[in-house]
C-alpha cells in the first residue's frame, strides 16, 4: 500500500509547533491552571500529529500512486481535521500564549501583518478563501499537475492546510473575541453547504482526473469511477459529521442560557 515517507521538513515543523505551544502551556498553566486544561494541549498534540501523519504515512505514496480515496483523505485531514483539533487546542488565553512575547509583540505591532488578518477573518472572506482553494484544486489540471510537481503538491497541501485553519477559527473562535455561537453555526452550515456541489459533481461525473482514469492496479478492484464516487462520499460524510455537529452543538450553546432562564413545571 506504501511505505512512510520520513520528510524532515513536516517533522521540523510539527517538532517546532510542539515546543512553542509547551512552552507557552506551561507558562500558563503556572499562573492559571484553570485556563490551560490538559485536553487543551492533548488537542493540539494530536492536531499536530494528524498533520504529520497524512503526508509522512502510506496514505501519502497511496494517494498519490493508486487511489483518489486515499487522496482525498490526505486532504480531509490536512484540511479539516488537524485544523479542527489545532484550533480547539488554542482557546481562550493559550491562543496569545502560544507563541513567545519576544515574538508576538513585533508581530502584532506589524501594521501590514494585523491589516491582512483583519480582512482575512472577516467570515465572507474566509469562506470565499476557502471555496477558491478546494474547488481551485480540484480542476483536473490543478489536481494531476500537483501530483506530477512535488513543489506545487506541497502548496497544495499547505493551502488546505490554510483554509481549514481559517474556517474552523470561524467556527471555534479561539480568541472569544469574533462571533456569537449563532452566527459561528450558521457559519459551519455554509461552509457545509459550499463544499456539497464539489461532491455532488464527482458523483454524478465520469472520472475526471486522468492520472487516476489511468491506473490499472487499484486496492480493492475499484474501476475509476467508483473510486472517485468513494472520495466524494468521503468529504460529504467527513465534512457532514464535522460541521453539522459543530453546528449543533453551537445552536445548543447559545439556546442554553435561554433554556436555562425559562420556568420550570
Amino acid at each position: 500500500m506504501g511505505t512512510w515517507t520520513l520528510d524532515p521538513v513536516p517533522l521540523a515543523l510539527a517538532a517546532a509547533a510542539l515546543m512553542l505551544y509547551a512552552h507557552g502551556f506551561r507558562r500558563l498553566r503556572r499562573r492559571r491552571p484553570d485556563l490551560a486544561p490538559r485536553r487543551s494541549a492533548a488537542a493540539f498534540a494530536a492536531g499536530v500529529a494528524v498533520a504529520v501523519l497524512a503526508v509522512i504515512s502510506p496514505l501519502d505514496q497511496l494517494g498519490e500512486q493508486r487511489l483518489l480515496t486515499a487522496h482525498m483523505a490526505q486532504h480531509l485531514l490536512l484540511g479539516d481535521i488537524a485544523p479542527l483539533l489545532l484550533m480547539v487546542g488554542v482557546r481562550g488565553p493559550l491562543a496569545f500564549f502560544a507563541m513567545p512575547a519576544s515574538l508576538l509583540g513585533p508581530l502584532a505591532r506589524f501594521q501590514p501583518l494585523r491589516k491582512a488578518l483583519a480582512f482575512v477573518l472577516r467570515p465572507w472572506v474566509s469562506i470565499g478563501l476557502w471555496a477558491t482553494v478546494v474547488y481551485a484544486w480540484h480542476v483536473p489540471a490543478a489536481y494531476d499537475g500537483a501530483i506530477a510537481h512535488p513543489l506545487l503538491h506541497d502548496s497544495e497541501h499547505a493551502l488546505f492546510f490554510l483554509a481549514g485553519c481559517l474556517v474552523w477559527f470561524q467556527i471555534i473562535d479561539p480568541t472569544r473575541r469574533h462571533l456569537g455561537p449563532g452566527r459561528r453555526a450558521v457559519f459551519a452550515a455554509g461552509v457545509l453547504l459550499a463544499g456539497m456541489p464539489l461532491a455532488e459533481v464527482l458523483i454524478a461525473s465520469g472520472p475526471l482526473y486522468p492520472h487516476y482514469a489511468a491506473i490499472v492496479d487499484r486496492p480493492f478492484g475499484w474501476s475509476a469511477g467508483y473510486d472517485q464516487m468513494h472520495a466524494a462520499l468521503l468529504m460529504m460524510g467527513e465534512q457532514t459529521a464535522t460541521l453539522l455537529t459543530a453546528a449543533g452543538l453551537l445552536l445548543w450553546q447559545g439556546f442554553e442560557p435561554v433554556a436555562a432562564e425559562s420556568p420550570t413545571t
